[in-house]
């Protein structure tokens, strides 16, 4: 049994918000159209920070790469002409985790038992999301399971190449910050009070910018744990307070309008969208569903609430281009591309070389941010390092003046 947050629409115009508890987000569709409310959207709930370190504690999450691993293994065990619960039971004896173990354990037993598959894995909506469960579905009511199951994994493939892209493109710049902070801290606490002992012994004025890099280092040493508490503390602040509603929709409409990390969000957004709807398309899913599922994976809050209203117009009889031509977050050449695919009937297809052109231009864009990243931050680390050092020897330089005089 899992929790449903979600927002839907009364039968007044309303937008109500809540929570549901159901073995899985068909049952809670079913649920809410009892009610009659029209759901907009809806998520499992997220567990709290304290369960998911419990998780981890013991093994018993499941990551990208496992479900990653586990997919393309199950499509070629299909397509060798496995059963299903074989396969299952093969896979869960050699899964990479522990957490993946267990949850096919679990799955196998719901087949067994005589539920669907994807019935099945949509009872595991913490491993397996909507958008796996729906081409599942589609996959066993088209009997194209293993056709499907070869999109899943090269749509997760794919997914995983990128975000390890993205997050490769940060560890670098990170670590030079990381390595400037303790240089700094380092010369503050241990050598600039050295020095200091020994201007003060001498007696002369120091120069203003002596001045203020000893005064500095005087609040570093009385003062460290300070700055230790708001290093960790801003970063958690932030992360926790963009979990929640308000603090996502305020931190992404910032995000997306930053220079440059900006465009780096649109184009991500743009092929993982792109992606996604490409592969639910293929697979047999509904417009509408597909539209609803691949809105939510684009990482952005802007760009998602515009294309739920996408979701709204083309359920109202529009073509799929015709609103995306209004969301200034998607260039004429994506809406160009997807208008000529719904013209020719090949829209999954145009949506694919649209997310082949983004992927190339997301990684092409992090290379560039770090290659531009590189030479800044060591620039900066090297001027703050080179203006404690000539505070420290202008005295210095003065004190020989005068004795040379």
């Amino acid at each position: 049994m899992a929790t449903f947050e979600f927002h839907a629409k009364a039968e007044d115009g309303r937008i109500v918000k809540g929570e549901l508890d159901a073995a899985n987000e068909a049952e809670a569709r079913i649920r809410m159209r009892a009610q009659r409310l029209t759901p907009l959207r809806m998520e499992v709930k997220r567990k709290s920070g304290a369960s998911a370190v419990k998780l981890n504690l013991f093994g018993d999450s499941v990551s990208m790469k496992d479900l990653q691993v586990f997919t393309r293994q199950f499509a070629v065990l299909v397509g060798a002409g496995v059963p299903i619960v074989q396969s299952l039971e093969a896979m869960s004896k050699g899964a990479r985790s522990a957490g993946m173990t267990n949850v096919l354990q679990q799955v196998t037993g719901d087949v067994e038992r005589g539920r669907r598959l994807a019935d099945a894995l949509a009872s595991r909506p913490a491993v397996f999301d909507r958008l796996y469960v729906n081409l599942i579905k589609a996959g066993e009511e088209g009997g194209v399971l293993e056709t499907v199951l070869n999109r899943l994994a090269a749509y997760i493939e794919t997914t995983v190449r990128l975000r390890g892209k993205v997050k490769g493109a940060l560890v670098y710049p990170i670590a030079i910050v990381i390595v400037a902070i303790v240089v700094i801290a380092f010369i503050m606490i241990f050598v600039v009070p050295k020095m200091s002992a020994m201007f003060t012994q001498s007696g002369q004025k120091l120069p203003a910018l002596t001045q203020i890099v000893i005064n500095c280092s005087n609040f570093v040493q009385s003062y460290w744990y300070l700055l230790v508490a708001v290093l960790v503390a801003v970063p958690m602040v932030i992360k926790l307070y963009y979990e929640t509603e308000n603090g996502r929709k305020t931190c992404d409409s910032i995000f997306i309008e930053v220079p440059v990390f900006g465009d780096l969000i649109k184009k991500s957004a743009i092929a993982r969208f792109s992606r996604t709807l490409s592969t639910l398309l293929a697979s047999g899913v509904r417009i509408i569903d597909a539209l609803e599922i691949s809105s939510a994976t684009t990482g952005n809050w802007m760009i998602e609430k515009a294309l739920i209203e996408t979701k709204e117009a083309v359920s109202r009889g529009k073509t799929l281009a015709e609103p995306l031509t209004k969301i200034k977050y998607f260039p004429n050449m994506v809406t160009q591309m997807i208008s000529i695919g719904e013209q020719t009937g090949n829209i999954d297809q145009m949506l694919s070389k649209v997310a082949d052109f983004y992927e190339d231009e997301v990684e092409n864009a992090t290379d560039a941010l770090t290659s531009l990243m590189e030479p800044i931050l060591m620039v900066v680390l090297g001027g703050i390092i080179a203006i404690i050092v000539v505070a420290m020897y202008l005295p210095i330089f003065n004190l020989a003046n005068t004795i040379g005089q």
